[in-house]
């Protein structure tokens, strides 16, 4: 059976990751890139669609876990009735090679351990063929696909696995290094263990050490910087949502995706978390993606990218696959990719402002980018669409859509030079936000509920309907923005955390059910706080942060019946939340409040210190 979703741990190398289970067990490996096909796949099926398991032979071992100070270097630690050993799991930046490192150390007594080799390439479907070498190494290889299997362990085959059995005694350092390359290439150089361990303690430390601090939660807003640094895919930039694929919304359901792509909706927040931060030189990274990804025509903008700004991600379901606790399909590539979603544009504007008042300098191409997208919105924005949540049951006038294409058209015209060739551009941006304010506070606000809905004409309340004020389209203290969020505290909460929207009344085209989205309750504590509701934003938040794994890791979603996490995982806006919403609490001009503030909307009407941290 596979683990909880928040029984696994984080490793990668800034271009792929693994996931690591508390039995010692790599349950979810993709070679080279985030998005490449698994070789290790038993997260989404069992263990033969492959997994690398390293633990004591003695079944009941006492696991405890952390990850290094400051690093992305996992050390499990195993305790049985004869001694103690740590499994050290990393991976090194790559030199040429791509190398997945454990090292087993002994700390006192005497553990026995075993380990179990099964690689299955193309998402757990492939047997390679495995040899042995003299010196004891395995090579698998299929296709074009090769693992090197490397450690003074003697392994042998048995049952397509490849096993063996060690012991480990006080001051015993026993390593294995597994290194992905073409299977027509020559053998490449097999690293040096310490000196690899040593570098990439040295490189995550040195990451870490820029981080200013955040009151109590420093240690939390550090551990989340680490994660999207992990993320992030460092040819060039991309930020991928999540490292894995089809972890279930909900157990056995169907609302299962591929999040192993760059969502532009992640652009804003992501940029801010960097910048309030000091961490300009990820930011501009993000940004330089972000402005290859979008070059084109404006019509075929999509709202999510490969990591290197592929725009074709087919989406296609892996059959073989039984799915994490049988939740099917699991699915390849994201449809998604395809939809026509109104926010983005606005999403991509308000990162241009956020980026230039962060103090990054303004992009070259910021000017030609507005002058060829806001002629094409000023007619789209009246077409309905997908909206955020990028449902399949068809287009709709959302309300978060028209607000957010009220944003590019305010961004654009806040960004404007007032040189007299942009007066024009200006005035006719302005005219068009003004034209669309009025559209959204007319049809998307349903005065008989008091609050803004999820689209026009309906009755459904929406989460994204939060943005409204910390976009700057409301003041917070609005009363329409004031009932909007009573009514999302009323009708759309869940043992403290928030609920997308309410999916048994929406035809969304998907079976209903899904657990709490993170992200939303992260928003809802960062108007809080715009509201002056100091108190209840510190206890969203800590209610959060309660949910991280002893790890500090965040999902995509929470199932508060059963206390158990949903989604892809580990999940950068839930990460993106821990950081922003810190810095909201901590400091008195967060990134809710500078955003809020870039439409020229005064924060509150009253002023109010943050709750202190």
């Amino acid at each position: 059976m596979t683990s909880r979703i928040e029984d696994y741990a984080l490793i990668g190398d800034c271009e792929t990751a693994a996931l690591v289970s508390r039995d010692g067990s790599i349950d979810w490996l993709c070679f080279p890139r985030f998005d490449s096909a698994a070789c290790f796949a038993a997260l989404l099926g069992t263990p033969d669609n492959g997994r690398w398991r390293i633990f004591p032979a003695d079944r009941n071992a006492r696991v405890t876990r952390r990850y290094r100070e400051d690093t992305l270097i996992l050390e499990t630690e195993f305790e049985t009735d004869t001694g103690v050993a740590t499994l050290i799991d990393f991976m090194p930046l790559r030199d040429g090679t791509n190398d997945l490192i454990r090292l087993v150390v002994g700390q006192s007594g005497r553990v026995d351990f075993t380990t179990d080799f099964v690689a299955r390439f193309d998402y757990g479907r492939t047997v390679p063929w495995v040899t042995k070498a003299e010196d004891g190494t395995i090579t698998a290889v299929a296709g074009p696909d090769r693992l090197i299997l490397s450690t003074p362990v003697t392994l042998e085959g048995e049952d397509l696995h490849t096993a063996g059995a060690f012991t480990v005694s006080a001051g015993d350092r026993v390593p294995f290094v597994l290194t992905y390359g073409p299977s027509h290439a020559s053998r490449p150089t097999q690293p040096n263990v310490e000196a690899a361990l040593e570098s990439t303690q040295a490189f995550w430390r040195e990451f870490a050490s820029h981080c200013p601090p955040v009151g109590l939660w420093t240690d939390t807003v550090k551990r989340s910087l680490i994660t999207l640094k992990a993320l992030t895919y460092m040819p060039t930039g991309g930020i991928v949502a999540a490292a894995t694929t089809s972890l279930p919304e909900q157990l056995g359901g169907t609302r299962n995706w591929d999040y192993r792509f760059c969502w532009l909706r992640d652009a804003t927040m992501t940029l801010q978390a960097f910048m309030k931060l000091g961490y300009y030189e990820e930011a501009s990274a993000w940004r330089e993606w972000l402005m290859r990804a979008v070059a084109g025509a404006p019509e075929q903008m999509q709202i999510m990218y490969g990591v290197s700004g592929e725009r074709n991600l087919l989406e296609w379901e892996a059959h073989w696959l039984g799915g994490y606790e049988k939740s099917r399909p699991v699915r390849v590539g994201n449809a998604a990719a395809g939809q026509f979603q109104l926010d983005v544009y606005g999403e991509v504007a308000d990162a241009m402002l956020q980026a230039a008042k962060g103090g990054l300098p303004r992009h070259p191409r910021t000017r030609a980018l507005s002058e060829v997208v806001m002629p094409f919105l000023e007619s789209a924005w009246r077409r309905p669409d997908e909206g955020i949540w990028e449902v399949r049951g068809g287009s709709q006038h959302f309300t978060h859509s028209k607000v957010m294409a009220w944003v590019a058209f305010d961004r654009a015209a806040s960004m404007a030079s007032p040189s007299d060739d942009r007066a024009a551009f200006t005035e006719r941006c302005r005219r068009v936000a003004d034209e669309i304010h009025a559209d959204v506070c007319q049809k998307g606000f349903d005065p008989e509920l008091g609050s803004f809905v999820q689209a026009y004409g309906s009755k459904t309340i929406d989460a994204s309907l939060l943005q409204i004020p910390l976009v700057g389209f409301l003041p917070p203290d609005d009363p329409r923005v004031i009932g909007t969020v009573k009514a999302i505290e009323n009708g759309l909460m869940h043992d403290g955390l928030v609920l997308r929207y309410q999916t048994e009344r929406v035809d969304d085209g998907l079976p209903p059910g899904e657990g709490a989205f993170l992200a939303c309750t992260f928003w809802l504590a960062d108007v809080l706080v715009l509201q002056n509701r100091y108190a209840d934003a510190r206890r969203l938040y800590e209610r959060l942060q309660g949910l991280c794994n002893d790890v500090g890791l965040l999902s995509e979603e929470y199932d508060p019946v059963a206390g158990r996490m949903l989604g892809n995982f580990p999940q950068a806006f839930s990460h993106i939340g821990l950081i922003n919403t810190a810095l909201n609490l901590a400091r008195r001009t967060g990134p809710a409040e500078e955003r809020a503030e870039a439409a020229g909307e005064a924060p509150s009407q009253t002023e109010a210190e943050p709750v202190p941290a």
